[in-house]
């Protein structure tokens, strides 16, 4: 056993050992429908903890020769796959972890100096009786050591796009580096699985062919590895009913993401906390400071600010992700920015319909500290008077209500206003507060056809009343009001005990002003 050829079993024993941990070894199966074919390159990219490095040592604990895989395996599911014997302990294993080369090195040409020289110690110690043609030169010796052993190679390369992500804009090096990886790797006979995982999806270059033989499971679209993104919503029911936590309030926090057959994945790390704790509370976030968010929220995009607003006040955004370049630099549009939040882990994407959307309440609470500052005061003051706009419609205080909705739109202004759909995102910013007492639905089925926003008090909650809000646009609030009633909105609220406030907004266009009509009822 050496320190990156074939390390051991050590890092995933830990793994498995640790409190929790979620089954994942599913995602062996599809790396071994892969091995030795065309699509033996795979390059996974998701968020910091996102459970990246895990994958990476699992699937060195599987592959690695040198390791005993049945008490290691046995009773996960990859052990019932008809592919688990053929496969397991057959291989030479080299893992690698980019970011710790990078932290160790001044430059490229030192990193890849010291990278071969290291693997060439481990690989010459482990075949000292090879016949090797030029003992310095790396790929010569992999191949050396191939055609004697008949075993070939699974590379493992864990944090592979840090050179692009802390050496922005070094593209000099940054092209180097893609060189080495493909001369290391592409058209390689000994290489049966290259595995790169990272935050980035790999960097475009043009017309210089980098890496293109690799195939992309990122956060937009990770095809078949969807599932194991992060947990699934059946693995989080589980995990809530053991430790014994609210699965409702659990989806809140940290659902979100959603992918093409797999409708609801979790942050992984936050649950996991959240688990251990007891407590629902921002945790992936403290991994990053919300800095990190405000410097590409504050970039000066034509459209982004206004896109920001909408997303923050609960609406999507569709957006166009082939222009980004898979940097953190090279940024021209608001789509690009957008897109790398995606990545981030951020924004959830929505693939068949080409949007984005704040994924889970965690996040929102990233977006509404980023924007705490000067540059987006109108949102703050927005956030921050939204205690009192709620109170004001649970005392039916009609003219409170319509002035504190008129002071958020002209405040926010940049929204195009200009129909009940941006006069939705308004309300909806204007009572940011109400996400702490209440379900926010959107186009809720009510009766004959859907209220424009409901909101819906959660369980612990039930001392408040629910609302229905209709919003109108160059009519009268009285109209409003009425098309709740024949919308027969208590039809929907069977399940529902308690008062109901039936909210009427209006806005005219022509006097620039808002007005408002609450009535209350009881079911």
């Amino acid at each position: 056993m050496g320190i990156y050829l074939n390390p051991g079993a050590g890092k995933f024993q830990e793994d498995i050992h640790s409190q929790i941990y979620v089954d994942m070894t599913g995602m062996i199966s599809f790396t071994n429908k892969v091995l030795s074919t065309q699509q033996k390159y795979l390059c996974v990219s998701r968020p910091r903890r996102f459970g990246k490095s895990m994958a990476a040592n699992m699937l060195c604990a599987y592959y690695d020769h040198t390791v005993d895989q049945q008490p290691l395996f046995s009773g996960y599911e990859i052990a019932t796959d008809e592919s688990y014997e053929k496969y397991a302990g057959k291989f030479d294993v080299i893992k690698l972890n980019m970011q710790e080369f990078l932290s160790r090195t001044d430059n490229m040409k030192e990193l890849l100096e010291r990278l071969k020289k290291i693997l060439l110690r481990d690989l010459l110690r482990t075949y000292p009786s090879i016949d090797y043609f030029d003992q310095n030169d790396l790929i010569e010796c992999m191949q050396d050591i191939y055609v004697v052993t008949h075993r070939k190679f699974i590379l493992i390369i864990d944090e592979w796009d840090c050179i692009f992500r802390e050496e922005k804009n070094h593209k000099k090096e940054q092209d180097q580096y893609l060189d080495f990886l493909r001369d290391w790797m592409k058209d390689k006979e000994y290489i049966a699985l290259a595995y790169m995982t990272g935050i980035l999806p790999i960097k475009k270059y043009g017309t210089h062919s980098a890496l293109n033989m690799f195939s992309e499971f990122s956060m937009e679209n990770p095809r078949q590895l969807a599932r194991y993104v992060g947990f699934t919503g059946e693995q989080v029911k589980a995990l809530c009913k053991k430790y014994r936590m609210d699965f409702d309030e659990c989806k809140r926090w940290y659902d979100g993401y959603s992918f093409l057959g797999i409708p609801s994945i979790y942050n992984p790390k936050s649950v996991v906390e959240a688990m251990l704790g007891g407590v629902y509370d921002t945790y992936w976030n403290r991994t990053e400071t919300y800095e990190a968010l405000r410097i590409y929220i504050d970039l000066d995009m034509d459209g982004l600010r206004d896109a920001i607003i909408k997303l923050i006040a609960g609406g999507r955004q569709r957006i166009n992700t082939g222009t980004f370049v898979n940097d953190m630099v090279s940024l021209h549009s608001a789509d690009d920015v957008l897109t790398l939040l995606v990545h981030l882990g951020y924004l959830a994407y929505d693939f068949e319909r080409e949007e984005v959307r704040i994924p889970n309440h965690e996040v929102e609470k990233e977006f509404i500290n980023a924007t705490d500052n000067k540059n987006w005061g109108e949102v703050a003051r927005a956030v921050r008077a939204s205690d009192a706009l709620l109170q004001a419609i649970w005392e039916q205080d009609e003219t409170s209500v319509a002035a504190g909705i008129e002071k958020t739109h002209f405040e926010t202004s940049q929204l195009t206003y200009n129909d009940e759909n941006a006069l939705s995102y308004t309300l909806s910013l204007a009572l940011y507060a109400a996400r702490r007492y209440y379900t926010v639905v959107r186009e809720m089925p009510a009766g004959k056809g859907f209220a424009d926003l409901a909101f819906l008090p959660r369980p612990a909650n039930g001392d408040k009343p629910a609302m229905l809000v209709e919003l109108k646009w160059n009519q009268d609030a009285d109209t409003a009001i009425r098309q709740i009633k024949e919308k027969r909105y208590g039809e929907f609220l069977q399940g529902y005990h308690g008062g109901i406030l039936i909210v009427g907004v209006n806005y005219d266009k022509k006097t620039k002003h808002h007005t408002c009509k609450i009535e209350k009822v009881e079911k």
